[in-house]
């Protein structure tokens, strides 16, 4: 017999994805010019030269079956190695090679993570607004998400709501900064406050609780935003990454998960993740990508296009009367709509325009919609007229 639940999911299409299918659809029938697109976080500059040439050197000169062999269930001990150190001369941290374990980009390290420091029934707190593809990762191990309520003027962290959500089931707490979707950067005095509340919960209930941080935004920071490295803040933290913004890879999947060597059982928790890839069928990354981003560790694609980006919309936005909270970093803004209702909004947006936005509704912040600026910013400049025409429909 099928797995009932799996079959109900597939009716559950994402909201992202409806947007983004009903792009293609209407380009396909109206032709490319009738659409643009803000809808998929995909990078829209290329890798760095230097990671392709790292590939290709790879390629070109190692054994064949060497480079093409089975990695180690932990993952190759060189990149470890390598991470480690890029970590620690970055962030001041003290990482060694066991503490690190590759993953298929982000959504792997989350899902191995989340595995390694839950169990049925525990609770998993998060923040509004926050990547809908949480739901799955949390649920998926037995545990029950719990969601904190956005602070919309300024989308840090609610800390009385917070509070009121933390119970002795409390097993962990996940965080994205920068965020998906709102663009918004946890500041340092955000940061330290967090830590010092789970530091009084852990003290509370007897039992760690683990801050389990979501980073593959972490390079995309504008100037003049605080953006501290969590793990340096709280001992009992995971770190999540991913390569596929920083270095424009995401069709690559390759990021890592880094224990803080100062965790509860750090030396067991990259093991066990060994095991967990048992039930998940994980069985690492390509040993290729693990191998090719060695060299390219401390360099990024050229993300500067997103801050350029960043500032001409915000700024027409607001000019044109939407409420905005300005983004510190990532490629996302997450205005308030005109009307409560911002499915409707954005799909009069698609439908009339053609203009593809995504509405809040799923990332749990209702009235809010979701714009993706990782595009050429040709393409920002033809939007701000269709923004501004929006906009005017429900003044």
């Amino acid at each position: 017999m099928i797995n009932t639940f799996y079959k109900e999911m597939t009716g559950k299409e994402s909201v992202i994805r409806q947007f983004f299918d009903y792009s293609r659809k209407r380009a396909a029938e109206l032709g490319p010019d009738s659409v643009l697109n803000f809808s998929i976080g995909n990078p829209s500059v290329p890798a760095p030269d230097s990671a392709t040439e790292a590939m290709q050197t790879l390629l070109r000169e190692e054994d064949p079956v060497t480079l093409h062999g089975y990695s180690p269930t932990l993952g190759q001990p060189s990149t470890k190695a390598a991470i480690a150190e890029s970590l620690n001369k970055r962030f001041g941290m003290n990482y060694k090679a066991e503490h690190i374990f590759p993953t298929s980009g982000a959504a792997g390290a989350l899902s191995h993570a989340l595995r390694a420091v839950t169990k049925a029934g525990d609770t998993v707190i998060t923040f509004a607004p926050y990547f809908p593809e949480y739901i799955p990762y949390v649920t998926g191990t037995g545990a029950k998400l719990a969601v904190v309520p956005a602070d919309t003027t300024s989308f840090q962290i609610n800390f009385e709501k917070l509070e009121e959500l933390f119970t002795e089931n409390v097993a962990a707490v996940l965080i994205n900064s920068p965020n998906n979707p709102s663009g918004i950067v946890y500041t340092t005095e955000t940061i330290t406050r967090l830590a010092e509340l789970m530091q009084r919960k852990q003290e509370e209930y007897g039992h760690e609780i683990f801050l389990i941080t979501d980073e593959p935004y972490r390079e995309i920071v504008f100037e003049g935003t605080d953006s501290p490295f969590v793990s340096s803040f709280y001992d009992n933290s995971i770190c999540c990454y991913s390569f596929s913004k920083s270095l424009s890879l995401p069709g690559e999947r390759i990021g890592y998960l880094a224990v803080n060597p100062r965790a509860v059982d750090a030396d067991k928790l990259v093991p066990m993740c060994g095991q967990i890839s048992r039930f998940t069928g994980h069985n690492c990354p390509s040993s290729l990508m693990q191998r090719a981003i060695e060299p390219v560790l401390y360099e990024t694609s050229d993300l500067s296009i997103y801050e350029v980006n960043a500032k001409l919309l915000y700024e027409a936005l607001v000019k044109i009367g939407y409420s905005v909270v300005r983004p510190g970093g990532t490629f996302y803004m997450f205005p308030q709509s005109p009307i409560p209702d911002a499915n409707e909004f954005c799909w009069t947006a698609a439908k009339e325009l053609g203009l593809i936005i995504v509405p809040g509704d799923s990332f749990e912040c209702p009235g809010h919609f979701r714009i993706s600026y990782c595009v050429p910013t040709e393409q920002i400049q033809r939007a701000i007229p269709l923004f501004e025409e929006l906009f005017n429909r429900y003044r």
